[in-house]
């Protein structure tokens, strides 16, 4: 199994935050902070170092998951993190913008637990040494 180190959980909801962290609970040792929204996650990602994946809700208040992957964009500051979509909202053009703006994976909600942990297991594969590198290089 891939290490995890930590994990930026977007989503305005508690009891996601809650699910969440169960499957993580299987990367032992793994760090999770989280926003309630793009705006929160902004403000996490510019004093939290070592941030390996986001989990990113769309449908959010204050800055909507789509609004935040832009921002990320924009800036470049952070598109060495892998983020994984995970919403409701399950459109094929909703999940071809994801993928557009840099989304590494999108889960409609209601989903079971393995594929949320299987899309992080593919997300590590692929990338793994570079997400290791890309996070000493643009520490804050």
């Amino acid at each position: 199994m891939s290490t995890l180190n930590k994990v930026l959980i977007v989503d305005d909801s508690k009891l996601i935050h809650q699910m969440y962290r169960l499957v993580l609970m299987k990367y032992k040792g793994c760090a999770i902070v989280d926003a309630m929204n793009g705006l929160e996650a902004l403000d996490v990602l510019s004093r939290e170092n070592g941030i390996e994946l986001i989990l990113l809700d769309i449908n959010m208040p204050v800055m909507n998951g789509v609004q935040f992957m832009e921002k990320l964009k924009r800036d470049g500051l952070y598109r060495h993190i892998p983020i994984v979509v995970i919403s409701t909202e399950g459109k094929e053009e909703d999940t071809v913008k994801a993928m557009k703006l840099g989304a590494w994976g999108y889960i409609v909600k209601p989903f079971k637990s393995e594929v949320l942990y299987d899309l992080i297991g593919k997300v590590l594969a692929k990338k793994p040494s570079a997400l290791m590198e890309a996070g000493t290089k643009h520490r804050l």
